[in-house]
């Protein structure tokens, strides 16, 4: 791992002392901008949200310039014992401590929170600082902000829709879209592509050698940042007492993972689920070709050669180097360097192996270059490519969310006689969707609101976040186990707690009977909820309160795939929303189609009124802006896994078992909610 990597010296000018000034942790400027935001102080929001933006990439390039420098300062002979080695390790923490704490001072120290740290890889400081721009009138710095927020997050259709207005709105130029978040090897290499299709091969050549040197930095950079604490899901080799030797395997197999993904997470873009298909290979292939287009056959040979150690003995491209070596009248070699990070990657893989069955995780190797194929055979001259390679999944990997046929079943018994069927799937526009009215009555919605007001908490199922879909709105929710509880302490009446136990369970049934499923539904989680819009930011609001969606796989409109795998939750089957009031603005419950645009369905919601349907990429959903009032819900995700029964459902189960014989909160409950999606 500690190798350097040819174009190594292309950082030597960034290993210099920055300012020497120590920065605000990032964390705190975030959440300051946050609170200005909520004060409509929209100065202060852009002062703040810059200055944590600024520090947020002050702190990553200061530790990959720490990483380097001691890198080089300190480095491993090649015969060393466990003596020597020790001795390099240690001086190389105590160079990089005093490294990052030289420049950012008390920041080294600061611990920064993971939600914070997700917020700004979604780019969600964007989606502030527009909005924020737009208040104070400057439209080509909220363009900016839109447009990089946008490209992280596609999905969002408001975002594209603002996008759409700036471009209308005078002095706004198309030079004012500008990603501030680009990654610069992508940026190069997109724009070769452009210069490629357009038949500039002299100028593609030059942004495709700017993004490979782009990409070795990015390498660089995305290695030096492993070298931090890295976690496996569902395993932490920390808490368990293993032998020196064995921590130090544990660790750096985990590092080495992170190394390894190094080449999936450099052919993302943002905002994208899978990487594209063949990325660094591509390079060469494109530039082979514009090469040869430019009469250039020696460097057109020497690609070519690069390309096919990727791919050894691909047909199209070894017909290709035999046409330049014959042209020529001489072989050739593949550009240096090139050989030797193969190799890498090869040892990385065996060594992961190695060390995942000593860790006991499972590792499972990927398709990173994966050939583009589909090319033109019909004629020896060398081939080009077929432009922009759209993104592919790969098959060891992803999985897409689509139910089988004999699943789609629907028009079952209602269980209970005051139930009325008032759409189906095909009133709807779709399969596996019900809506249902007067599933609970007047009393109960009321009795469920009052229950609401009470026991719901901000952020609640939303790891704390008030706002977590949209800043126009509060967030506030509670689980069963936590009414429960609160109905034992007496702060809210045990009837009403019930209440909410039983209509869960009531709403459980009818879902499963309706659907005719063959086997039980189980919960995966209940929560009581409700979204308040905040007064004085609705005006000229066009966002949703939460963005479409699906339940169990990660929704890519773009290429109208959903993929299942995490974080989305995997194991949900059935989804439902039981409304408990209608008595607000907005707020519509939409169904879409996969590009997350088109609606195909919309439900208002009203005391009593439920919607249900089955929680894959088949119903993309979401919920319209709610403008005025407070919108209350009781949303149920089910499984057909018992292995994923929610767990406090399960401790739900046992107090209304033993609640009036024993006391169940002489311990307490480790209550964790579970983020929504």
């Amino acid at each position: 791992m500690d190798r350097k990597f040819p174009l190594v010296a292309l950082w030597s000018g960034l290993l210099v002392s920055t300012c020497s000034a120590f920065l605000e942790p990032y964390d705190l400027l975030y959440d300051n901008a946050v609170k200005a935001f909520y004060n409509n102080d929209y100065n202060g929001v852009v002062r703040y949200m810059e200055g944590a933006l600024s520090s947020y990439q002050e702190v990553r390039g200061t530790r990959v310039r720490c990483r380097l420098l001691c890198q080089d300062q300190h480095p491993f002979d090649e015969t060393f014992t466990d003596l020597v080695f020790t001795d390099v390790v240690l001086r190389r923490a105590a160079c990089m401590n005093g490294c990052i704490e030289e420049k950012l001072g008390a920041q080294s120290l600061h611990k920064v929170s993971e939600d914070v740290v997700q917020d700004f890889n979604r780019r969600i400081p964007y989606n502030y600082l527009q909005l924020a721009y737009q208040k104070l009138n400057l439209p080509e710095k909220a363009a900016a902000a839109a447009h990089t927020y946008f490209q992280a997050n596609p999905e969002h259709v408001e975002m594209g829709q603002n996008l759409e207005q700036y471009k209308d709105l005078q002095g706004v130029r198309e030079e004012h879209f500008v990603d501030r978040e680009a990654r610069p090897h992508q940026l190069s290499f997109s724009a070769a592509v452009r210069l490629y299709d357009k038949g500039d091969y002299e100028g593609a050549i030059v942004l495709f050698e700017e993004a490979l040197v782009e990409y070795s930095k990015a390498d660089m950079e995305c290695r030096a940042l492993c070298q931090w604490p890295q976690r496996f899901e569902g395993y932490d080799y920390l808490r368990y007492r293993y032998s020196l030797h064995e921590v130090i395997s544990d660790h750096f197999t985990q590092v080495l993972h992170c190394e390894h993904e190094c080449v999936r997470d450099l052919a993302t873009r943002p905002g994208r689920l899978s990487p594209m298909e063949n990325y660094l290979p591509l390079h060469y292939d494109y530039l082979q070709f514009a090469y040869f287009q430019e009469g250039r056959l020696e460097e057109a040979l020497q690609c070519a050669l690069t390309y096919l150690l990727f791919h050894k003995g691909e047909e199209f491209m070894t017909e290709n180097v035999d046409y330049y070596s014959d042209m020529l009248g001489h072989d050739g070699e593949p550009r240096e360097g090139v050989a030797w990070y193969l190799r890498r990657h090869q040892q990385e893989l065996d060594l992961l192996l190695i060390g995942s069955k000593t860790m006991g995780v499972e590792f499972t190797e990927g398709n990173y270059w994966s050939s583009s194929g589909g090319r033109d055979d019909s004629n020896r001259i060398p081939s080009g490519t077929d432009g922009w390679m759209d993104y592919v999944p790969i098959s060891e990997k992803r999985n897409v969310a689509v139910a089988s046929p004999q699943q789609l079943r629907e028009g079952g018994p209602l269980v209970y006689d005051r139930v009325q069927l008032v759409q189906n799937s095909a009133a709807l526009n779709g399969t596996q969707r019900v809506l249902l009215d007067h599933v609970i009555s007047e009393d109960e919605c009321s009795d469920l609101r009052h229950l609401a007001h009470a026991v719901t908490m901000a952020g609640d199922g939303y790891r704390g976040r008030t706002s977590p879909h949209t800043p126009n709105e509060k967030f506030e929710g509670a689980t069963v186990l936590k009414t429960l509880q609160y109905g034992y302490e007496g702060r809210v009446p045990m009837r009403s707690a019930r209440l909410f136990y039983d209509i869960s369970e009531r709403a459980r049934r009818i879902i499963e009977s309706y659907f005719q499923l063959n086997s039980t539904l189980h919960f995966s989680y209940t929560h009581l909820v409700c979204r308040t819009a905040i007064t004085g930011q609705q005006d000229h609001r066009n966002d949703l309160s939460h963005p479409i969606h699906a339940d169990n796989c990660l929704l890519d409109p773009e290429a109208h795939e959903c993929w299942k795998e995490p974080p989305a939750y995997t194991y949900r089957d059935y989804s439902a929303l039981l409304y408990l009031n209608g008595d607000f603005k907005g707020g519509e419950f939409i169904f879409t189609e996969m590009d997350a645009k088109t609606v195909t369905a919309s439900v208002k919601p009203k005391c009593g009124r439920m919607v249900g349907f089955s929680s894959g990429g088949e119903n993309p959903h979401g919920v319209k802006a709610v403008t005025s009032g407070q919108r209350c819900a009781v949303a149920l995700w089910f499984t057909l896994d018992p292995l994923f029964r929610e767990l406090e459902r399960l401790q739900a189960d046992e107090v209304m078992q033993a609640l009036d014989t024993q006391s169940v909160w002489g311990q307490g409950l480790n209550i964790n909610p579970k983020d929504e999606l």
